[in-house]
């Protein structure tokens, strides 16, 4: 049966590649929009060498904004897409992209975040690393690159994977050096899901903290992590307070409740201010090393001796009281939606609340409103993983050792060829290459230069090409910190 399941995948695979390519020049307009005017593309193809015109040239391609910056131009766009790459000719939605541009003569890094799409210039790792230019693609479904009315069932890993595999040919005409693809956390989920069945697109692939939950209801991993992350003084700092939150259920759901009203907060989909409660209690511990780590541990009071207030407002820091309410929720509907039907998510024993919780770990349907159908289908994780384990062909990936969703990584196989996984000791969900120790880091530095096909020093001296740019820099940083809720 698992046999027959791969043959269908894979035809449908070949199949789907076939109408995604024919659908990159079908029925699209012979004319684009330039701030407004509507202009003919072959003209401007023939006539100008301004790379806005040159972007804006490609069939199906218009400009929201340009933002200057100083060594690059910078460009929101919109992107015609189908809804269905089987059946281009069913509708089309229109889907957000950006373009960091410095040089047609320079590399380009594929990013994506797996979520929205930041319309402020920032640039990623990898794209320091080579010099190069930055395409970001905002991921199907998020808001505003939804199909309207949306068609659920046209949101999985194949149609996004599609989705990149358009923007990079009709790129590609203009940028026509080396691609590398990106991406961290579901992003780098998406980078390795793009390779996966794009294999032929991208010169090299470097996804970050991306995990792998290749069987959804087997989530021993995470349990093993909790026990061992940190040291044993702060894993018990925070799992007293955390069961204190919990023991003070009543008074502290009272502030809940009061906080909610004055917001105007609601909790249809989750079903009840309690599981919502619960939920957020629960990410405490998750979200504490997933976004910060050992050096503030300290800073959580003691559980014994906090007031009320305290307890509240430590997990409102590390957890977000408003992330499970349906206005928290509604932003991350595509995310939930794609963890109940494809990506899985993690269920972890929380031996230190043992009669303490109502609810336990929510599954992911839980966060989907419910007038939205889901079926898990449990093949597309496991086809990932083998494929990968198999065919990774010049693919990096980069995890933190204090990250907790690095307890499932992705795996290289005898098949694999110059890939690698690397840990950052220490790191969190923010891991880097800058952050691998120094042979690994001078490693994976030398074969993304490689290739991106750029003229590098010895493996044992590479280094980033570009200055770090604070502002550019950290603003891709900052995506990865501080944020809230259980998710990748």
């Amino acid at each position: 049966m698992r046999k027959s399941l791969r043959w269908l995948a894979s035809l449908t695979v070949l199949i789907g590649t076939v109408g995604a390519s024919g659908a990159a020049t079908a029925a699209e307009p012979a004319t684009g929009t330039f701030g407004g005017t509507s202009v003919d593309r072959t003209s401007v193809t023939a006539d100008s060498t301004d790379i806005k015109d040159r972007i804006l040239a490609i069939p199906g391609m218009s400009l929201i904004e340009e933002k200057p910056y100083a060594g690059y131009r910078f460009f929101v766009l919109e992107y015609t897409q189908p809804v269905d790459h089987r059946r281009p000719w069913a509708g089309t939605f229109k889907q957000r992209l950006s373009v960091l541009h410095k040089d047609t003569d320079r590399p380009t890094v594929f990013h994506t975040s797996g979520y929205g799409l930041s319309t402020n210039p920032s640039r990623r790792e990898p794209t320091r690393i080579i010099d190069g230019n930055q395409v970001s693609m905002e991921y199907r479904y998020f808001t505003p690159s939804r199909p309207q009315p949306a068609d659920w069932a046209k949101l999985d890993i194949w149609q996004a994977a599609s989705d990149q595999h358009r923007i990079f040919t009709a790129l590609k005409k203009v940028y026509g050096k080396n691609w590398l693809s990106t991406g961290a956390s579901k992003g780098g989920m998406t980078a390795t899901y793009y390779e996966r069945f794009y294999p032929r697109d991208m010169d090299g692939v470097v996804a970050y903290v991306a995990p792998n939950d290749v069987v959804n209801k087997e989530d021993s991993a995470y349990d093993r992590f909790f026990e061992t992350v940190g040291t044993k003084e702060c894993r018990d700092r925070l799992n007293a307070l955390q069961r204190e939150a919990l023991i003070r259920r009543e008074p502290l759901q009272k502030k809940y409740k009061e906080w909610a009203a004055s917001e105007g907060a609601t909790f249809n989909t989750v079903g009840s201010l309690d599981k919502a409660y619960e939920a957020v209690v629960l990410d405490f511990v998750w979200g504490f090393w997933q976004y910060y780590g050992e050096d503030v541990c300290g800073s959580v009071p003691d559980a014994k001796t906090a007031s009320d207030d305290e307890v509240y407002e430590t997990i409102d820091a590390y957890s977000g009281w408003s992330f499970y309410t349906d206005q928290g929720l509604d932003p991350y509907t595509p995310y939930y939606y794609q963890a109940a039907t494809e990506l899985g998510s993690p269920s972890i024993k929380l031996p230190h609340l043992d009669g303490l919780t109502r609810y336990g770990y929510q599954p992911a349907r839980n966060f989907v409103p419910r007038e939205i159908p889901t079926t898990f289908k449990p093949w597309v994780m496991r086809d990932v993983d083998d494929w990968v384990r198999k065919n990774a062909h010049q693919m990096l990936f980069v995890y933190g050792g204090n990250d907790p969703w690095g307890a499932e990584p992705f795996r290289l196989g005898k098949g694999a060829r110059d890939s690698y996984v690397y840990t950052a000791p220490g790191a969190n969900h923010g891991a880097q290459v800058a952050g691998l120790v120094e042979a690994e880091r001078a490693k994976a530095t030398a074969r993304i230069l490689a290739w991106a096909g750029v003229d590098a020093p010895t493996a044992a001296a590479a280094q980033p090409l570009a200055r770090f740019d604070a502002r550019l820099d950290k603003a891709a940083d900052d995506e990865l910190s501080r944020e809230h809720g259980v998710r990748p």
